[in-house]
Formats: C-alpha cells, structure tokens, sequence
C-alpha cells in the first residue's frame, strides 16, 4: 500500500534536511513524498532540489497560501491508500509509516506517541491515550499532526481538509474528522519528535490558551460545554508537559 507523505514548507531551511532525511530514509519504501514549497523566500527550494529521490513531488506555490491550504493541496495530488503529514521542523523515527502501516489496517484514523525536543534535548514523551472520540477530543488536544495517518480506505479527501482558519487548523481538522467516525486510535510507540520552539514559552502557552477558545466558539455546543471542555484541555495541556 503506498503512503502520501505531506510537507508543507515556507522559509524552514534550518531544520528541513533533518526533516526530509528522516522521510526518505524510512524502513517502509512505498511513499510519496508531497513537498508543497509555500512561496518560500529562503534557501528552502534549494534544499529540496539537492535532493534527487523519484519519490519526490514538488508543488510550489505562488504565493504564500498558509499551512491548512498548503497541507490541502498535497491531499489534493495524493495517490497514497494512506496519507499523514510532517510539518518542516519536526522528524520521525526510521519505522514511523512501517509500525503504522501495520497497526492502521481497518481503521480510519490514528495517531501516536511523541517526544518534545528543544535546543536538541529530549525534554519528556506523552502518553497518548489508545483511542479518543470527538468528545474526548474537545478535552484533550494530544494528536500531534507529525503522528496522524488517515486511511483513505475509509475517507474521502474532503473529509479531511483542513478548515481555512487562522491558527489550530490541525485540532479543527481532528475534530470535524472525528464528528464522522466512532473514534482515532492511539499507538504507544514513540515515532515523531516535535521541536519546540525558542520563543517565550509564556508568551507561547497564552497564545495556545487564546486559539484553543476560538475554536470551542466554533463549535456547536452549549457555551457551559465549551467552558467545561476548556478547563479540561487546560489540565490536559499542563499534564502532557510534565
């Protein structure tokens, strides 16, 4: 079964060969690998152009579209039973797509374990929990993107677009997703490394706090709901961390 890798990429040239190293050189071979290059203004293009691997599709775009339209347009071209996702400054372990090729089988939808890493040290792993439904999933925002794969077995494209939203397209992506199918499930394996950014990380967890609120008010639920969903995300957050 091939594998749909999508890459958005807009100015990433300090950790993108990381990244891109850690997709061509998995165990699993039956990829492709969408590289959507979102009008890049550094030397990213030229990155991806040291790279000769016939697996590659290069899309770029002429003008700065943003992820959610960029992460679009690689579901767009995508031929693969089975599509995930890496943003630019994250990487995978050398057997994410192979241990997940062999757990998705009659699933729709799963996601797994990952590691924080900063200034290049591994901070701490969740502990993903083994399923999650769209209620569970309003309290807990785990999914991280680098680990989701979606089986396109059971899902159409337009299923899982990503909505067109300033900030939190991932989470409202999970969630509209979620709305259709009975549940995601979660592996224990640790197979993606998220690289967690140099800003303030005051200033980062306020910003967090403020995007997670606009999309409860997107949803349709009762506003005591969306309060109640929120305190738990909040609880959730601080656990994952720690």
């Amino acid at each position: 079964m091939k594998v749909s890798v999508i890459v958005p990429v807009h100015n990433s040239r300090r950790y993108l060969k990381e990244c891109l190293d850690s997709i061509i050189n998995q165990t699993y071979k039956n990829i492709e690998i969408i590289i959507i290059n979102d009008n890049s203004t550094d030397d990213s293009l030229k990155i991806i152009k040291t790279y000769n691997d016939k697996r590659i599709k290069l899309i770029n775009l002429d003008k700065n579209s943003g992820v959610a339209l960029a992460r679009n347009k690689g579901i767009e071209v995508s031929t693969g039973a089975y599509i995930c996702f890496i943003d630019s400054d994250d990487y995978w372990y050398k057997d994410k797509i192979e241990k997940q090729v062999k757990f998705i089988k009659d699933k729709e939808f799963i996601y797994s374990n990952y590691e924080f890493l900063k200034n290049n040290k591994v901070l701490h792993h969740t502990n993903v929990p083994s399923s999650i439904t769209y209620n569970e999933a309003l309290k807990n925002t785990t999914i991280f993107t680098s680990t989701v794969m979606f089986n396109m077995n059971y899902l159409k494209k337009e299923e899982i677009y990503f909505p067109n939203i300033k900030r939190g397209q991932d989470t409202a992506c999970w969630w509209k997703v979620l709305k259709k199918i009975k549940c995601a499930y979660g592996m224990k394996d640790i197979l993606s490394i998220y690289r967690v950014g140099e800003k303030s990380l005051s200033s980062n967890k306020i910003k967090a706090l403020k995007r997670t609120w606009n999309l409860y008010k997107m949803e349709d639920i009762s506003y005591l709901k969306k309060m109640y969903c929120f305190m738990c995300y909040v609880f959730n957050a601080i656990k994952r961390r720690i």
